[in-house]
């Protein structure tokens, strides 16, 4: 067995990527959290873990569809844009079906995954808005656990720093013009933008917890929390992109196609926040106990 930086080796033929170990533990870590949440509020914790099986599948297939979409700037300039994808469908390698490369859109795995988190809600006639609250407050987590698997995969770097903690990356993992050793040495160093994400994840998790509990989540309406970590992550993801080096645009355009969801995300989020004053009902009523027979989980 040995030990590389990306994965694992055994054999000669097994690979087991850190990339995926960290996400499904990400997975795992925030649905852990969400459980917690919902056995606090007297709801059956069951329904998270039924809502995860219902959420894994249209996540991946939403966050890779996202960056087939939307490839970063350096696959278009080799070639790789969407259609290349497209007609190299069972290329293994570098293809569209190979999300053990990288190449995960975050946006397509949240949409993708409410989707399927959506329907299992529906299903088990479930309250929506309040399971997407209790939502709120874990994807944050594993969104912090996740991005570390960017550092493994030397990815999601920004532009070049003097401060101490940033990171060096290797000339394969670079793109131009810093694959330059001549203007950009192996020593050089990089923002870990991966880290940034990661620690204001963490921030938004210990806000929006606080705010989730009882005593002060009664003056919200049902709903709101979620709303507020869409608005709050929109903010960080766009403030972040202007340090980023590998940048994906609006096909066809110079628009920077993360600065323009999340600049959607948040004007949607923000108009919903206002036009529920009045109809939303509040949340001191979705924390009542339900009644036993209400709540049976259907796979």
């Amino acid at each position: 067995m040995e030990f590389e930086r990306e994965f694992i080796v055994i054999g000669n033929t097994i690979q087991i990527r850190y990339y995926g170990i960290i996400i499904v533990l990400a997975m795992l870590v925030a649905a852990w959290i969400a459980a917690r949440l919902a056995k606090r509020d007297g709801k059956d914790p069951d329904h998270v873990w039924g809502a995860l099986t219902w959420a894994i599948i249209p996540a991946i297939i939403g966050a890779r569809l996202w960056f087939v979409l939307f490839p970063p700037a350096e696959l278009v300039r080799q070639g790789m844009d969407t259609g290349w994808f497209l007609q190299n469908f069972g290329n293994l390698q570098n293809g569209p079906l190979a999300i053990w490369s990288g190449g995960l859109g975050i946006f397509g795995a949240v949409l993708g995954g409410m989707l399927g988190a959506y329907i299992y809600f529906r299903r088990n006639k479930l309250s929506v808005p309040y399971w997407l609250d209790i939502a709120g407050v874990a994807i944050p987590v594993g969104q912090a656990i996740g991005r570390w698997a960017n550092y493994v995969n030397q990815e999601l770097y920004g532009t070049p720093t003097t401060l101490p903690w940033g990171i060096t990356i290797d000339t394969a993992h670079r793109v131009d013009p810093y694959r330059s050793l001549v203007d950009f040495p192996v020593e050089t160093r990089f923002h870990p933008l991966f880290l940034y994400e990661s620690i204001a994840n963490l921030l938004i998790f210990g806000v929006l917890f606080y705010l989730f509990q009882r005593r002060r989540r009664f003056n919200l309406r049902v709903g709101d929390i979620f709303l507020f970590y869409v608005m709050s992550y929109a903010v960080v993801r766009f403030l972040l992109e202007f340090l980023r080096v590998e940048i994906a645009w609006v096909p066809g355009t110079t628009t920077n196609s993360s600065q323009t969801a999340t600049v959607v995300m948040f004007v949607v989020a923000l108009v919903l926040f206002f036009i529920r004053r009045r109809s939303a009902p509040l949340a001191e009523e979705a924390v009542e106990p339900p009644a036993p027979t209400t709540e049976k989980r259907r796979v």
